[in-house]
């Protein structure tokens, strides 16, 4: 009974103070809104947490799937064997000047000056000549590297379509991704799929 009249009492001071009419009504119709706004407030990291486990998210790491993928085996064997002859004939001209220099550093000193310049000239020549030929073969082989490395990532686009149609992926990364955690890192799966393509 005492506690009653000390909570009443407190209630018409605080009304005298503020000059507000105290209605009952009103202040049961606040507490019922605010309990619903809390109810929703503390639903609201459920329904978050239940949309992202709908939102299914995988991430491939490119140059992991670049080194490991049976195509790239495959197309390093192909352009092996493409420019093979090149890259032998290649070898020989450097033996055949290594074997030159070799000959003028032995001789070159029981030479007469016109023959050593001769030697020298043509030991130049061919150094600036296999320097070319080299260079030639670098561009070639890096253009048909660049091929083949395009012909692969149409395949990983392919193989990424396929995994995202086959186990409903929503969104699949591969670039511009500062950081990516192990539960969605997919290029182990991924690189499995190209090793059943062909």
């Amino acid at each position: 009974m005492t506690l009653r009249m000390k909570q009443n009492h407190s209630s018409l001071e605080w009304v005298q103070i503020f000059n507000i009419t105290y209605d009952k009504g009103l202040n049961m119709m606040i507490r019922k809104f605010s309990a619903i706004l809390l109810s929703m407030f503390l639903l609201l990291p459920m329904s978050v947490s239940a949309e992202m486990e709908i939102f299914k998210i995988g991430y491939v790491v490119v140059e992991k799937v670049l080194k490991q993928a049976p195509q790239t085996a495959a197309s390093n064997k192909k352009l092996e064997k493409e420019f093979k002859s090149r890259t032998d004939e290649l070898q020989k001209k450097v033996k055949a000047i290594q074997k030159q220099e070799k000959d003028f550093n032995k001789n070159g000193v029981t030479m007469s000056a016109a023959d050593r310049q001769k030697a020298q000239k043509k030991i130049q020549n061919s150094k600036i000549e296999i320097q070319r030929i080299e260079r030639e073969l670098r561009e070639d082989i890096d253009i048909r590297r660049r091929e083949e490395i395009g012909k692969l990532q149409q395949k990983i686009n392919e193989a990424i379509e396929e995994m995202a149609k086959t186990d409903k992926y929503d969104l699949i990364l591969y670039q511009g991704v500062a950081y990516a955690s192990k539960e969605i890192d997919i290029t182990d799966k991924l690189i499995k799929v190209l090793g059943k393509t062909k």
